[in-house]
This record gives C-alpha cells, structure tokens and sequence, in this order.
C-alpha cells in the first residue's frame, strides 16, 4: 500500500492542485477517447464557444453539466469522448477584426478580401487559446487531441458536400426574401442575432381615403415612412364590421393624391384585401401592407401576388420616393419618420399620435437598428427537413429532458419558414456556387470549377456570400468526427449520446443538427436532449453588461477555486427552473468544500499510516458507524440514480447533506473517542475502516463535481495511484441494508438536538456542562438506544447526567421542556438562571413569534397570493407558519413551567 498522506496542508488552497492534477490527467491521457468494442460509447460534442469569446457564467454552467457526465461514465467504464471545438462566429469575428484594422488607419475594403481573410485566420489562431485555456481551468475532461474548428479543413469540406447535395435535391435555392439586415455590417442576420429591447415608440393613425371618394378606413402604425412602399390594406375575413372595405381601393399618402371636391383623386390606389394574418383586436383592425419592410406583410404579398416596393436601401437609407415626398430621398429612417409625419399633417392624413412602448431589434454585435430587407439571399427548404425530425421525437428516438420542452420544439417546427443561410460577410465558409458571365448558367459544385459546363466559358465568377455561421454548426455532430468519411469514430460514437445546451436554441441550433444529422447520417444526432434554464443574478435578472450584473466565471476560480464553482452551480439545478447566482453562493460552497478538507486532515491524521483496509467487523460496530454505512449505501445508490436521469442538482445536494451533515457534523464527532482509544483497540480499528469506506465511496461520488480536490484526497488517501475515474464507481450493494439502524439513529440524534437547543435556549454556553436533564417517559424501541449510547448522549449534549422517569412522574420544577420522539426532555435551569428574567425573555419572544406566525397566516389567507407567488415560495410560508405554530407551543409551556411557585 502506498503512503498516506497524514500532514496534509492546514489550508485548503485550490490553485496549485488544480494546475497539478489538470496537467497529470493530460500526461495520463485520461480524456482520449479509445474506440473500444469491448466498452459501451459515451459521446458528447461539445456546444462550440465563439472564438472571439471569452468564457461567461452560461458557459460554466453548461460545461460543468457535461464535465459531470463525461467523468461519471469513465467511472461506470464507459469508452468516453467529449469532443472540444470552437466556432468561427462570422460576424462577431469580423467585427472584431475590422475595429482592429480601423485603429490601423485601414480598413477590410482596402486590404481586399484574401488579404482580410488571412489576417482573420491570424486573429483567429492568436486568440483561439484564451477561450481554451479557460476551458481547462474550469476542468473540462475534453479529448483535446480531436478539438476541432468550424472553419478547419474537414469541416469545410462536410460543409460544401451538404451545401451541394441539399442543391442537387432542391432543397436550397436563391430568391428574393425578407432578412434581418443590419444596416452598419451589410449583412443578412438570423433572428437569434438579433437582440430585442423595449423602447418608447409612437402609434400614427392615418387616414386612407378610397378612391374617388371622401370615405376613409384608419390605419394604425409604427413605420409611418415605410407608408408609400404600401401595396395593400387588409381586414381579417372574419371581421364583418370592416367587410364592407374589402374589394374596394385606397389612395397611399403621400404617393400625390388630393382631394377635390371633397373626394379623393390621383395618388397610387391600392386594393383593401381579407387576409387571416390580421389580428382584428390589433390597431383599427385595418393593416398596412407592406412586402418589402414587414416579414408577415412579405408572407401576405406572396398568398395575394402583390409586388413588392422598396424604399429602404441596404445603408437604412430612404430611396424610391415619390414626387411628393421627394425631401425624403436619401434620409435615415429615423430622420424619414419625423418628415413624413410633416407631410401627412400637410396633407391632413393623419389623424393622432399616441406613445407606445414596443418592442425594437438590434444587432447582436454593433447594436445597429435592424430592418426587415428585401434583398437575393439564398435558402434552405426547411419544410420537408423538419418533418421527419418531428417524427423521431414524436417515436421517442430522441428524449427532452425536462419533457415539456418537445412540445416547444414541436411549435416552433409547425409551419416554419425558409432558413435564409447566406450572410454578406468575408469571413465564413464561402458559398460553393459560381456564375457563368457568358451565359448566366450557375454551377454549385464541391470543387472549384474550370469552367461552365452549360456552355464551356471559363469566366466563372463565385458568390461573394458567406455561408450562416448556424449552417456548419448544424453539421457539428458528425462532420468533427470525420464525415462524408465513413470513419471508425462515426460507426462508434454517432449518435452521440446527450445534447446539454440552453432552451434559446433549440430552434436555431438543436432543431437544425437534429434536421441535418436524419438527411446524412439517417440517424438522430442524439439520444438525449437535456435543456438548462439560464443564469440569472440574484435578484432574478438576466445577466448582462448594461445591468453591469455579470459574474465573470475565471473571476470566481480566481477567488474561490474551479470546485467551488462547479459544484455551486451544479447544487443550484432544478430541472426547468433559472439559477440565480451570486458571489456569496460561491463562497458558501468553497467553504463545503473547505470541510471536506478538514474532515479528510482530521482523518488522515487519526488514520496513521498503518493498513486498515477490508469491511469493518459488524459484532465491533456501534449504532453510529452501522447508521453511517447505511446512508452511504443509499447515497451510492440516488446519487447513481440521480445522475442517470439528468438530476444533477438533486444529486449535488444530497452529497452536500450527507458529507456535511451526517458525516462531519454527527459521524466524525461520534467516532472520536474510539478514534483517540477510549473504546479499546478493536473500536479503533473498527472506526477507522468505517471511515476509510466512507472516504473512499465519497471521493468517488463527489469527483464528477468536484474533480481536483478530491483526486488530491484520493491519493492523500493512498486509495490508488491511478486517476480516480478509473476506478470502478461505487455499488450500493457492497453494504448489507440496515432501515433499522436509520430509525434509532433518527431518534437519538432528535434527543440530542433537543437537549442542545434547550441549552441554547437557557443561554448556557457551549463549554459548560449541565448536571443533569431528564427523560420522561420513553418509548420500550429507545430505552435500549439510551442505554447503549449514553456516553455519546453526555459527550454531544454536554450533560452529567441522563435522568429517566416514567411517563406520570411529575414534571421537574423550574424546567425548560421539549416534546420529542423519545418521550419528553427536561432541562432544570432552576440553578443555572434567574426564572423571573427568563420569563420575561420568553414572553417578548412570544410576541414575535406570535406576529411572525399573523404574517404568514395573512399571506396564506390571500387566494392572490396562493395561486401567483412560485410554487416554493407558498410552500416556504407554509413552513413558516407550522414553525411559529410550534415554537409557540413550545413558549407557552416553558413560561408556564418557569412560573410555578
């Protein structure tokens, strides 16, 4: 047996252990995935971070989830790959790279694109690493051999295969489209680049007369200067008070038409049409419409075979406009909405103006004011793609966890619209489509081509777009492990086995590979889907740099230590439910992890170095060492259980109650004296396997969470010289069950506590020993307990005497009292202070308690209250109450105990 070691350092210091044990795990290769047909596979890719990015708290949280998992399947021998990479964030890197340049004195146009390129590709390999490394200082168990890039050799060409397949099926296509544009990149963006915020708006009702006539419909609006690109109104079908409208035409303001003789004349006449994507509630139930600046007007334009009119240009700026608001031409759009509402009130077509808050889009990146463009794009059929990935998860090929977010998935895949996948960037997987300049004729093909093969010209030009960023990573499940190769790691990690990332996605993200990995692999891209909720800040709120409530996660490793925040994280899941997290939570779980610490010095130290190793003899243990070995055996079993199923929070917390509770604050300090030899030299030994069994079980069930402190304990321990996940995992069935044990425990642990709050209550401080306390009336199942365990009794409770009396002898004078399990527990406090100041002391706490329990009653009383405030927090005012009920009772005896003459 290797050396234990027994003078562990007094501090609990994580930095240096984390650097050791990350680089030993490294040297040992302990994260290379190994295709082993012998071993079941175990595979997750990682969600890849933005090169450009540094590691957030939504990382942390979502790498640590994944880090639990891939090092608990180690232990249960599975074959393990947790595939790393990074992706190229076409826009963000740009943007990145072009503020670079700008401080320069130069710019992406002047270099020319292959210079850009090549300098991004510089940028990209000079801060590839920092996102990485803190990656690894968070203890990602990542095969970082197989790390791969969304841009790298193999994925660029996964990428131009599906590009030119989904093609050659007709399921990608180029046409004119309504896109997210952000007006400063020049770029196409996807709805999730696109960040929402509520600004103060107006609504403009104006006045649109029918054509030769002096009747006019009301149209409420936000975009009064997208007014002249109108070629419609609509009314829902079933609206019969605006029926009468429908079929008739309105004149557009400011688009020339006046009024003579009271009637409506000249102007651009447009038709009133019955549509159903009118909500009749919305406005004056008349809409504008408007193809090329609405995405639903663009969907309306389509069903009715209105041609679209664009007046905002690809800079925001206002273009086409007619001859009457001709001092338009060339505006912004904010500077635009201010002229036409002059221009209306000239023509006496607006009626009011009303504030409204409304929701705005910004990009994600220069935080620019999107428009809805009408601009060439290229597209994805999404339709037929969406179906069969629909009814895999309707089969139960694919498992949501929590269950209700397939329903989620299901909504959004119902009617979805065409993936729009082109963006006007230079960086990004170019799209694979040329342009004969001699006869038009486009080739899309995997290689470059030669030349046209429609009529043989060599003039090809590529397109200048770039592919969406979300379009490679759609593929991240099979192309990072070799496809269109039929590779040996395809054949045994796909599909992989669990997909952890946040509910933003799932359309974006989670819904596309699940789309892409049916049409190529003809497989599900994995089996199991688990949905985090978000990271928000204590007091609720979404975290982010405006609110200046982020927590940056190295800050806290830093400080507190890698562990301490996995495990913070891990402790605060709920299935379904936010966590809300703040320094000081981290801080409290660096100080658990500081008694595992402690708890491990004190044994070391009392272990020596001599061999107590094999199963403690049963005849040579006491109720507190059979009880201990029985909750480990269910811990081994939930924990496994809890992890198997996705509960990750629920397991945490029952390490964090065992360890802490059962084992350090009631075993450790039940063990002592026969640790120090008062119990003779087999109690000894005895205690000193229970203790081995228990460290040795619970260093194992704590590493997924906590991997570095408890590889330091486990060799400090000398429990083996190999990484710990290599070690078989813990089986419940190595212990005999023992319910009994958890019973009497149970009740004598209740006694103890009961004498330890009446002391508290009496004010006697913690090293003074009482002379006696008494026991009336216990149960025939605890008077052996007491018997057996009376010299723990005096040693946790400090008490000299333990006095049991029948359950009709009178009542102790002067006695403070508690009712328990047990029977019923007196303190005399008669001798030890004055009864009068106690009383007194006991009746102003009565008020309180009393006022306590009428808040929580008339909180509970309200049925406002009940069904709108969280489930928990009903259930914690509930507790609330039944505690003040109970310490009420509990007053009013010991005043009435304290009073007797």
């Amino acid at each position: 047996m290797a050396s234990r070691n027994t003078e562990l350092s007094k501090t609990y210091d994580p930095a240096p252990l984390e650097e050791k044990w990350y680089q030993w795990w490294l040297d040992q290769n302990l994260f290379d995935a190994k295709i082993d047909p012998e071993k079941k596979a175990f595979s997750i890719v990682l969600p890849p971070p933005n090169v450009t990015g540094a590691l957030h708290m939504g990382h942390a949280y979502d790498h640590t989830f994944q880090d639990i998992l891939a090092r608990y399947k180690r232990a249960r021998g599975y074959s393990v790959l947790w595939l790393p990479g990074t992706d190229h964030a076409g826009i963000a890197t740009q943007n990145v790279v072009e503020r670079r340049l700008a401080k320069e004195g130069t710019s992406r146009r002047a270099l020319g694109r292959e210079a850009f390129v090549k300098r991004t590709w510089e940028w990209k390999e000079e801060y590839r690493d920092r996102i990485v490394n803190q990656m690894k200082s968070l203890g990602d168990s990542c095969d970082w051999k197989r790390e791969r890039f969304t841009m790298d050799e193999g994925l660029s060409k996964a990428v131009r295969t599906v590009f030119c397949r989904l093609y050659e099926k007709g399921l990608i296509y180029k046409g004119k489209y309504i896109v997210n544009w952000c007006p400063r990149c020049h770029t196409a963006l996807s709805d999730i680049e696109v960040e929402h915020s509520e600004e103060m708006g107006h609504m403009y009702y104006v006045r649109y007369y029918f054509k030769d006539s002096d009747e006019y419909i009301m149209i409420a609006t936000t975009r009064p200067e997208t007014i002249i690109a109108d070629v419609a109104v609509a009314v829902h079908p079933g609206d019969e008070a605006h029926a009468y409208a429908v079929g008739r035409e309105v004149i557009v303001p400011m688009t020339g038409g006046r009024r003579v003789d009271g009637k409506m004349t000249g102007g651009r006449a447009i038709p009133v049409i019955a549509d159903r994507m009118v909500d009749p509630a919305f406005g004056t139930g008349f809409v504008k419409i408007t193809p090329a600046h609405d995405p639903n007007d663009f969907q309306v334009g389509r069903t009715h075979d209105l041609e679209p009119i664009q007046v905002i240009d690809e800079d925001g700026h206002m273009i086409n406009m007619t001859e009457a608001a001709k001092e338009m031409e060339g505006m912004s759009v904010a500077e635009a909405r201010v002229k036409s509402v002059e221009i209306m009130q000239n023509e006496g077509a607006l009626e009011k103006i009303e504030e409204l808050p409304h929701q705005v889009g910004h990009c994600y990146r220069c935080g620019t004011t999107v428009e809805p463009y009408l601009s060439e794009q290229w597209f994805v059929k999404v339709a037929p793609l969406a179906e069969r990935g629909v009814a895999e998860s309707k089969a139960g090929h694919m498992h949501w966890i929590p269950s209700q977010w397939d329903k989620t998935y299901y909504q959004w895949m119902d009617g979805v619209r065409d993936w729009c996948i082109s963006r006007q960037l230079w960086w990004g997987h170019r799209i694979p489509a040329w342009t004969c300049e001699d006869c038009g004729h486009i080739v899309v093909a995997e290689h470059d081509p030669d030349c046209c093969p429609k009529c043989g010209s060599r003039k090809l030009k590529q397109d200048e777009d770039v592919l969406d960023t979300w379009f490679s990573s759609a593929l991240w499940p099979f192309s990072t492990m070799g496809w269109p190769e039929d590779t040996e790691e395809l054949r045994y990690f796909y599909p992989t086995s669990v997909m952890v990332t946040g509910f933003d996605i799932i359309f974006f993200w989670v819904s596309r590979m699940i789309m892409m990995g049916l049409e190529f692999m003809d497989e599900v891209p994995f089996r199991d889907i688990f949905i985090h909720a978000l990271v928000r800040d204590e007091k609720g709120r979404k975290m982010s740099k405006s609110l200046g409530n982020g927590i940056d996660p190295i800050d806290m490793i830093n400080l507190y230590g890698a562990d301490a925040l996995r495990f913070t994280v891990a402790a605060l899941t709920v299935q379904g439910r936010d966590i809300l997290l703040g320094p000081a939570k981290i801080e409290s779980y660096k100080r658990f992890i500081n008694k595992i610490w402690n708890a491990s010095r004190f044994a070391l130290m009392n272990l020596g170095d001599e061999d107590h190793e094999g199963q403690p003899d049963p005849k040579r243990m006491r109720l507190h060492d059979r009880w201990i070995l029985e909750r480990l055996r269910r811990l081994d079993d939930v924990v496994t259980k809890d992890i198997d199923g996705y509960f990750i929070g629920e397991a945490a917390r029952e390490l964090y109650e065992f360890m802490w509770g059962d084992f350090c604050d009631w075993y450790i300090e039940l063990s002592k004296p026969a640790l120090y030899g008062d119990e003779g030299p087999e109690r000894q030994k005895t205690t000193k396997r229970v203790l081995l069994c228990v460290f040795r079980d619970v260093l194992r069930l704590l590493h997924p969470f906590t991997p570095f402190v408890t590889e330091e304990l486990w060799h400090a321990f000398a429990f083996g010289e190999k990484p710990m996940e290599l070690e078989a995992w813990p089986e419940a069935a190595a212990y005999a069950e023992d319910r009994a044990s958890v019973a009497e425990m149970d009740e004598l642990q209740e006694f103890i506590r009961s004498i330890r709050n009446l002391r508290a209550e009496a004010g006697l401080p913690p090293s003074q020993n009482m002379r006696r306390v008494v026991l009336r009336g216990p149960g025939k199942d605890f008077e052996p307990v007491l018997e057996a365990n009376l010299d723990l009794i005096k040693l946790s409770a400090k008490v000299d005497a333990v006095e049991v009396v029948a359950a009709d002898a009178p009542k102790p004078h002067l006695a403070l009292s508690s009712i328990v399990r047990a029977g019923q527990v007196f303190l005399p406090v008669g001798d030890l202070l004055d009864p009068k100041a106690e009383v007194e002391r006991l009746q102003k706490e009565l008020k309180q308690v009393e006022a306590n329990l009428a808040r929580s009653e008339k909180k509970l009383s309200s049925e406002s209250f009940v069904a709108k405030a969280p489930e928990d927090v009903v259930e914690t005012e509930r507790q609330r109450a039944d505690e003040s009920k109970s310490r009420r009772v509990r007053i009013l005896e010991n005043i009435a105990s304290l009073s007797e003459e």
